[in-house]
């Protein structure tokens, strides 16, 4: 029987008598139900995307899996590439052959916006606990924060980018934490709430919500409730020394004037708020992604641990999906169309899982390095789509 057995798929009891789902282990692509070929196209293409004198990224890292098989894994091109930036020519300046660091599969990445999943999770935690309600008002949680407590905004707005923010606000311009915070309290709706506006905005304010009601901080919140327990040792905010390089990050293309990136979060709004923050900022490899997505598509749990149960992962990936985008077709290709949930991030990051076929993929990559330039979502939907052609019936 293909995939693994599906007697691996279902729950095993551990020796202490309690149930365990099984962990992810590498093995072919036969024995995760997919198909080899397909595969193969797929780690070939990947490694196209970092060739080339304006390669799509410099370096990617691959993930593909099914059941508890982590059937892909593969790196192509450069962690580090270049040293800077010129703007006159408009093309990257190269380190020397020597100086240059490899693409590893163990090679973290800022992640940006894959950052608001886990918040997302750590939101759905409190609210299977009962310290948060889904449809609680968020002036009522916040009362010193004007703008939202105007609308009427709700946690479940911000889950669901329906609740009137704008996108950002320039935090980065501000002269210190109070200034920013004031910002932020004083922020309403510019839409009305219950319309559709993706925000950085939303998950700033559940933050705020999550460390309220909690008396933690979300780098706590997250360790403590979903990293430690599923054992994604490499799953962090940053500082993170190893990571891939991001953008030689300067004005007028960047929001702020700090040189070449590497190892601190990319996204100028969470650097100014010290790295921590509800929408950017962890640093992550694509086998610890792996584990996440497996514990979700698993109904929360991972091993002996359970980060949430089935009920409430159902919350968080049925529609319209809690911080989870679902069936987007400009980034998730053919997985789209039958519940698939996930996100990207702007450095260059994606992932997505399909729980029609209990499948996901991850792609790492630092497109930014050594300059931001206007998105280009096409490789990630090509590999989701080659990722669901090679999928086999059971």
């Amino acid at each position: 029987m293909p995939h693994g057995e599906r007697a691996e798929r279902a729950c095993e009891r551990g020796g202490s008598g309690e149930l365990s789902a099984p962990r992810l282990r590498s093995d072919t692509p036969e024995r995760a139900g997919l198909d080899p070929e397909e595969l193969s196209r797929l780690v070939r293409e990947v490694h196209a995307l970092t060739t080339g004198e304006r390669p799509w990224a410099p370096g990617v890292v691959v993930a593909v899996g099914r059941g508890p098989v982590l059937a892909v894994e593969e790196a192509a091109g450069w962690a580090v590439r270049y040293a800077s930036y010129d703007p006159s020519t408009d093309t990257g300046v190269e380190l020397p052959a020597g100086s240059r660091v490899p693409m590893t599969v163990g090679t973290p990445f800022d992640l940006a916006s894959l950052t608001k999943l886990f918040t997302a999770v750590a939101a759905v935690q409190q609210i299977e606990r009962g310290t948060l309600g889904i449809d609680a008002e968020v002036g009522a949680l916040l009362p010193d924060f004007r703008g939202a407590a105007t609308g009427g905004v709700t946690v479940r707005q911000l889950l669901t980018h329906t609740s009137g923010l704008r996108p950002e606000l320039p935090l980065y311009d501000c002269a210190d934490d109070e200034a920013r915070l004031a910002l932020l309290r004083a922020e309403p709706p510019t839409v009305p709430p219950g319309t559709y506006r993706y925000s950085d905005l939303n998950m700033l304010l559940l933050q705020q919500v999550l460390e309220r009601i909690t008396g933690r901080t979300l780098d706590v919140l997250v360790h403590d409730g979903i990293t430690r327990p599923l054992g994604m040792t490499a799953t962090r905010f940053g500082p993170c020394p190893g990571a891939a390089a991001t953008e030689d990050q300067r004005r007028p293309w960047a929001k702020a004037d700090r040189g070449m990136l590497r190892g601190v979060v990319h996204d100028e709004n969470a650097w100014a708020l010290g790295g921590v923050a509800g929408h950017a900022g962890l640093f992550s490899t694509a086998r610890d992604l792996a584990v996440f997505c497996r514990a979700l598509l698993a109904g929360g749990a991972y091993g002996p641990a359970r980060i949430l149960g089935p009920d409430f992962v159902d919350l968080l990936l049925a529609p319209p999906g809690l911080g989870f985008a679902l069936d987007q077709p400009w980034f998730m290709g053919r997985l789209a169309g039958r519940g698939a949930a996930g996100h990207t991030g702007f450095t260059g990051t994606m992932l997505v899982l399909d729980r029609a076929t209990d499948t996901f993929v991850i792609l790492l990559a630092n497109t930014v390095h050594p300059r931001r330039r206007a998105p280009d979502s096409a490789p990630r939907a090509a590999l989701a789509s080659r990722v669901a052609g090679a999928v086999r019936s059971i």
